[in-house]
C-alpha cells in the first residue's frame, strides 16, 4: 500500500464548481477586489464568530498588519514560542520589534506557561502563542497572566481552522487572530492568500486601509501601507472549500481518533495530550520519539510517506542571535514526525500506517 502524505488535488470538492467559478471570473474580468471577496470575508467571520475580518496576500503578512495595527513602540518586546514556522518571528522583526523567544510545552509544542511568566518584563507588549499544528494553546491561562498589563495578544492561527477552546472559536481570545490559505493548510487556496479577524473596530479599519496602500478606494490615501490583497480567484475557492469544510474537521478527527486508539500503547511514543474541552482542526498529527530518522525510513520503505513540522527550532537560526536556554526545546526538531492526515486518506490507510508503527517498535 502506498500511502501519501497529502495529495492537493485529490482533497478539492466540487471540482467542477471551482473550475466553473474560476472560467467565469477570468471571463468577466474579475481578479482583484469585488464581491467575491467581501463575500467570502463575511463568511469567514461568521465561520470564526468574529465582528470583522480582512483578507490579505498570505499568512506572514497578515501577522505583520496586525501588528502594525497595535502601533507600538519600535524595539518594543514581542513573546513568541520558538517552535513555529518563520512568519510568526519574521513578521514581527519586520515590524520593528524585539523577539524574545519562549520555551514549548512537550504537550501539545505550543507556548510553556512557566516560560513565559518568567519572560514577561516590562518591555514586554506583545504576546503572539501560536496554535501550531491545528492544537488550541492554552489562550485563557495566558489570558490570566497577561492579567491588566498593557500587554496585546495576536493569536497565530495559520494551522487552526476550525480548532475550538468550549466552543469558542481560536483567534477570537486575543485581540485579533491570524490565519494563513497557503495550499497545503486545511483550509487553502490555490495560491497564497491570508486573513485577520478582530471585534476591534479601530484595528480593523487600520488593516483595511494598510492592506490597500492606505486607502479604501482608488486615490484615497490617508498612509503609507502596502499592496496586500486577496485576489478573486482565491477568494471564490475558499468560499466554496468554506461550506465543505465541517466535513474536513469531522474526518481528519476520525483518522486522528485511530491514531490515539492503535498507537497510545507504545511507551516509546509521545502523542498530543489535549485539554479535553478542547477541540483540534488536526492539520498535522505529530509524534515524538527518539529514534525519528530510523523510524521515517522504516517507514519510507513500507511507501508511507512522512514529513518534518519542523527539523529545528527558530532560535537555532544564527540571524536570530538567541542565547538564552530552552530546555524543552532543546533538539526537538530531532524528535518530532509528522504522520499522513487529511481527509483524502481513508482509515485503512491510518490503520495500516498504525500496523507499520507497532511492527517496527516490535523490532527495535
Amino acid at each position: 500500500m502506498k500511502i501519501k502524505f497529502t495529495n492537493l488535488y485529490k482533497l478539492l470538492p466540487e471540482k467542477n464548481k471551482i473550475f466553473n467559478k474560476i472560467n467565469y471570473l477570468i471571463k468577466n474580468n474579475q481578479f482583484v477586489g469585488g464581491e467575491e471577496v467581501k463575500k467570502f470575508e463575511l463568511e469567514f467571520s461568521l465561520f470564526t464568530g468574529s465582528k470583522f475580518c480582512v483578507s490579505v496576500a498570505n499568512g506572514t503578512d497578515a501577522l505583520f498588519l496586525a501588528i502594525k495595527s497595535l502601533q507600538l513602540k519600535r524595539g518594543s518586546e514581542v513573546i513568541i514560542p520558538v517552535n513555529t514556522w518563520i512568519s510568526t518571528a519574521e513578521a514581527a522583526v519586520d515590524a520593528g520589534l524585539k523577539v524574545i523567544f519562549c520555551d514549548v510545552n512537550l504537550d501539545d509544542y505550543s507556548i510553556d506557561l512557566k516560560d513565559l511568566k518568567k519572560k514577561i518584563t516590562n518591555k514586554t507588549k506583545l504576546i503572539i502563542p501560536v496554535h501550531l499544528y491545528g492544537n488550541p494553546t492554552n489562550i485563557l491561562e495566558i489570558k490570566k497572566i497577561v492579567n491588566k498589563r498593557s500587554i496585546k495578544i495576536i493569536e497565530d492561527c495559520a494551522q487552526a481552522h476550525g480548532s475550538l477552546i468550549k466552543n469558542k472559536h481560536v483567534g477570537t481570545f486575543g485581540d485579533i487572530g491570524t490565519y494563513s490559505f497557503f495550499p497545503g493548510k486545511n483550509l487553502g487556496c490555490f495560491g497564497d492568500g491570508g486573513a485577520i479577524i478582530t471585534n476591534n473596530k479601530n484595528y480593523y479599519e487600520f488593516i483595511l486601509r494598510a492592506r490597500n496602500h492606505g486607502a479604501l478606494k482608488k486615490y484615497d490615501h490617508k498612509f503609507s501601507g502596502q499592496n496586500s490583497r486577496l485576489d478573486t480567484i482565491q477568494a471564490s475557492i475558499l468560499r466554496i472549500k468554506l461550506k465543505n469544510y465541517k466535513k474536513v474537521l469531522i474526518k481528519r478527527n476520525k483518522l486522528a481518533k485511530i491514531y490515539y486508539e492503535n498507537l497510545s500503547n507504545l511507551k516509546n511514543i509521545a502523542l498530543y495530550k489535549l485539554n479535553k474541552k478542547y477541540k483540534s482542526c488536526y492539520h498535522q498529527f505529530v509524534i515524538r520519539v527518539n529514534n525519528r530518522n530510523k523510524l521515517q525510513r522504516f517507514l519510507s520503505n513500507k511507501k508511507i510517506s512522512t514529513m518534518i513540522h519542523y527539523p529545528y527550532m527558530l532560535n537555532e537560526l544564527s540571524f536570530f542571535n538567541y542565547k538564552k536556554k530552552l530546555p524543552n526545546a532543546k533538539n526537538l526538531g530531532k524528535k518530532i514526525l509528522s504522520l499522513p492526515i487529511s481527509e483524502e486518506h481513508t482509515p485503512k490507510e491510518i490503520y495500516f500506517i498504525c500496523k507499520q508503527i507497532n511492527i517496527f517498535y516490535k523490532k527495535n
